[in-house]
């Protein structure tokens, strides 16, 4: 794909209306990641009802979402590529709310598992369309500080499935928490449909391109871009570490410090609000900097955070003491927000307009892969391994998570790569404005 110059310059969006769309698709990205997380804060009451192992409880509550979320994330971004991507977000949205609430209903293993295939299906035309949407809404040169503000539903979401849903479930039950919420994402559906006007593609870029590219276009487009492949690496590889030890966090302090779902998730849900919160918020002013329009220091910043914050993610399973262990939770858990924002929008300008859905698609196909398959999967069988005959319990569960930590500094070398050739895309695909 070759591209063009447009023959006009770009168009402009008013302030309102642009800072009117990203607050909500903010909120609906918040309602994909509580709907997500629930699941992690209740994994112990639903893999001790269900008598599972923790590799079989990985595959219920993880890997049955991704296979599906996985299976059709390309074809549904595809369409969003050259449909109405606000309807598509629209119905996605109300789909997925209302097989989260069904798992509320759910009373045996194949009822929650057909649920959470549902959760799957609905989230593979989220995140992809609410992404493109958002880049044709601001220029190039504002959308990593857009994406950052974005990725606020993030911590909001974590928060909403860990606090809220530890304490709804420890009064009412496991499956009150799924209920309570995924009602409101259908709400959120309808919002979107109604209030969310679709932008013309590329509206605001300095370059576009008059044809709609095939899949095969897209994908050979993409390999050819080095950096893109090093930053959607690079954000696969921190879903692994980060949101994989999230995975099996709250089931690892029930288990090595007796503690109950709601006591887990009233430890956690505050680490993600008020540090992930703080975290997304420093990203954005940060990002809308004049020092970082250069976007070389965009990754130079994504490596170093990422790097660091791999240590206390060691330290967190490593010790005994729950004091130490929460301080690197503090320490730690912040970093898994620093990079979507500034990953998302790397992708976004490294994309010409016509093929953003399927980039982001294809870097959030990579990164379920690896953070609802692999690392569930992974951790799972190995405590199940390191436990033996005796079942798997706190010991076996802390050395399979020490064992994925140190994965954080693999992505970290990947955004250090991108930096060699990410001017040259990002001129290529969008301009530099």
């Amino acid at each position: 794909m070759t591209a063009i110059i447009a023959d006009e310059g770009p168009k402009t969006v008013a302030p309102a209306l642009r800072w009117y769309v990203l607050l909500v698709m903010c909120v609906v990205y918040t309602i994909s990641i509580a709907d997500r997380y629930v699941m992690s804060t209740v994994l112990e009451p639903i893999r001790l009802e269900l008598r599972l192992t923790d590799s079989g409880v990985a595959f219920l509550t993880g890997v049955s979402l991704a296979l599906f979320y996985v299976t059709l994330g390309i074809p549904l971004s595809w369409l969003a590529d050259r449909t109405n991507r606000r309807n598509i977000l629209a119905v996605s949205l109300v789909v997925w709310s209302i097989m989260s609430a069904l798992c509320g209903f759910s009373r045996s293993y194949t009822q929650l598992l057909l649920a959470r295939i549902g959760v799957g299906i609905g989230e593979a035309g989220g995140t992809p369309p609410a992404n493109s949407i958002i880049a044709d809404y601001f220029p190039p040169g504002r959308r990593a500080m857009a994406m950052a503000v974005f990725a606020l539903g993030a911590p909001i979401g974590a928060w909403l499935g860990a606090d809220m849903a530890g304490a709804v479930a420890k009064a009412y039950g496991w499956r009150a928490a799924f209920l309570v919420l995924g009602v409101p994402g259908v709400v959120v559906g309808l919002l979107v449909f109604l209030t969310v006007k679709e932008p013309a593609r590329g509206q605001l870029d300095k370059t576009a391109d008059k044809n709609t590219p095939s899949f095969l276009q897209t994908l050979r487009y993409l390999l050819k871009q080095r950096a893109c492949m090093h930053v959607m690496m690079g954000g696969g590889l921190s879903a692994l570490w980060g949101w994989g030890l999230m995975w099996f966090t709250p089931t690892y302090l029930q288990r090595a410090y007796h503690m109950d779902v709601g006591q887990a998730g009233g430890l956690l849900g505050p680490i993600h609000l008020y540090a992930g919160i703080s975290a997304s918020l420093l990203t954005a002013w940060m990002l809308s900097r004049p020092y970082f329009a250069d976007p070389r220091r965009i990754l130079w910043l994504l490596a170093a955070v990422t790097a660091i914050s791999t240590v206390p993610s060691v330290l967190a399973y490593w010790t005994h003491s729950l004091v130490v262990a929460r301080l690197m939770l503090w320490l730690y858990i912040p970093a898994i927000y620093f990079y979507i924002g500034p990953a998302m929008a790397m992708v976004q300008n490294l994309a010409p307009a016509k093929m953003r859905a399927m980039f982001i698609a294809i870097s959030l196909v990579l990164a379920n892969v690896l953070n609802l398959i692999v690392a569930p999967q992974a951790v799972g069988w190995m405590s199940d391994h390191f436990a033996g005959p005796r079942g798997a319990d706190a010991a076996s569960l802390r050395l399979a998570l020490m064992i994925l930590a140190p994965s954080g500094l693999w992505a970290s070398w990947h955004y250090w790569a991108a930096r060699r050739t990410v001017v040259t895309e990002q001129t290529l695909a969008v301009g530099l404005a």
